[in-house]
């Protein structure tokens, strides 16, 4: 592993390269604060899919597209004055000292669920309204739904154990059955999906990561009976359902 000297040489050596993009590459002179806004949502999802992967070497490589767009934001933001990205490092240092007196104050504190407990608390006190301001408008609503149930989990908000968690789940079955009207067997069937992720949260499982895992699978073993299609000289769209299940059935062995 590097040595600290080493990680601060690489770091200014982005800096450097970041100022010299910055001042005569065209592309990079053009880009804005909005403008590199879906790029890095791109960059997100693709360090998402490494990270599921377990490709570190991909992992890493997504990580330095991150470290670049970090930079990027700072260096446009430095060209009008209202901060650099020493502000931005100072900025989340002070944040994460005043965020964690357990460890640079005096608070004392017996698990991870108190430190996020805490946190809350904290936020609380910093001045915000609700623990749930922080939950970004444009996630996607899973996403969204899974840092809900967290935040109001860091106030106590929260089913005292998993049976009563899945006891919810099966409320919201059984309403979203018995309902007839389709508006309100929609918004039945978001309370049984809403349920379904609290309980996968509460039990440790992250309900995107599952979710994405089943995606790939079903992708893989969909590609796969393709191609045993193909090897009987068919095209797929051709197999009746009953054929197609038997590929299935012969895909989940390969």
């Amino acid at each position: 592993m590097n040595s600290r000297k080493d990680k601060l040489e690489a770091f200014n050596r982005l800096l450097d390269i970041m100022d010299d993009l910055r001042e005569k590459c065209p592309w990079d002179k053009k880009q804005t604060l909005e403008s590199l806004r879906i790029l890095t949502i791109e960059e997100m999802y693709e360090l998402s899919d490494a990270i599921l992967e377990k490709d570190t070497d991909e992992i890493k490589k997504e990580l330095g597209d991150l470290f670049l767009h970090l930079i990027f934001y700072s260096k446009i933001a430095s060209e009008t004055n209202d901060f650099d990205v020493a502000d931005v490092l100072n900025g989340i240092s002070e944040k994460l000292i005043h965020r964690h007196p357990h460890i640079y104050g005096d608070v004392e504190v017996a698990n991870e669920e108190e430190v996020k407990q805490n946190w809350e608390k904290l936020k609380l006190k910093e001045g915000k309204k609700s623990v749930l301001e922080g939950v970004p408008k444009s996630l996607p609503a899973m996403v969204k739904a899974y840092r809900i149930q967290e935040k109001v989990k860091g106030v106590g908000f929260e089913f005292e154990n998993s049976e009563d968690t899945w006891a919810k789940v099966q409320e919201e079955i059984n309403e979203f059955k018995a309902e007839t009207e389709a508006t309100k067997r929609e918004q039945e069937f978001g309370d049984v999906l809403f349920s379904l992720i609290n309980y996968a949260r509460f039990t440790g499982i992250n309900p995107e990561d599952a979710l994405e895992r089943t995606n790939k699978k079903f992708i893989s073993r969909f590609q796969k009976i393709e191609d045993l299609a193909k090897q009987q000289g068919k095209n797929i769209a051709e197999l009746s359902l009953k054929e197609q299940d038997e590929l299935w059935e012969k895909a989940k062995l390969i």
